[in-house]
């Protein structure tokens, strides 16, 4: 409706209100209830979606991984006459980390490519210049160091290692489409 909202997702990549159900936005391979062998579809990008209307201010953050990111995102959206959507990724409890180090893991899904740092701004557009800016760099770990690190991947390979082969293969290679669609979209 082109109303002055801002709205702040915090994806934690399941249903965390319900005690961790697989959603829309689980990524292929991740445990979660309903999907004990690994979700075998890939994960709904909103912001993809949210971006297509061409009025509305979206950013995907992970402050642990970029904290001036973070920020700049942050007053952006305030500064935009418009609706405005953050989608800030948010591990928790379900994927089986050391909670304390939620930054460090923020940083790993950034740098294996897991989550991707970008910012689109419909003001940039209205000045002739692409509105999408893309914040992260090419990823610098391999993808499966972040698979590895989290329970709700590792569980999978244990108990379905053959499935698991498969799906982390998949999701590696989504991950790669996904970034590369960025590039492209960054470079006008």
């Amino acid at each position: 409706m082109n109303r002055n909202v801002n709205l702040l997702v915090l994806d934690t990549e399941v249903y965390s209100n319900t005690g961790g159900q697989a959603s829309k936005s689980t990524p292929t391979g991740s445990r979660a209830k309903f999907a004990s062998s690994g979700k075998k579809t890939v994960k709904k990008d909103l912001g993809r979606m949210v971006m297509s209307y061409g009025y509305v201010y979206v950013a995907s953050v992970a402050m642990g991984a970029n904290m001036n990111q973070c920020l700049k995102a942050f007053l952006e959206a305030e500064a935009y006459d418009g609706p405005s959507l953050i989608i800030a990724y948010s591990p928790c409890i379900n994927h089986g980390i050391d909670m304390s180090k939620s930054q460090q893991e923020e940083k790993l899904a950034v740098d294996t490519g897991y989550w991707i740092l970008y910012r689109y701004n419909p003001m940039l557009a209205r000045e002739g210049k692409n509105p999408f800016i893309l914040d992260s760099k090419e990823p610098k770990l391999d993808y499966e160091t972040f698979l590895k690190n989290e329970i709700r991947y590792r569980s999978v390979m244990q108990d379905y290692p053959d499935i698991a082969r498969q799906l982390f293969a998949q999701a590696a290679q989504e991950a790669k489409k996904r970034f590369e669609y960025y590039k492209k979209l960054a470079e006008g």
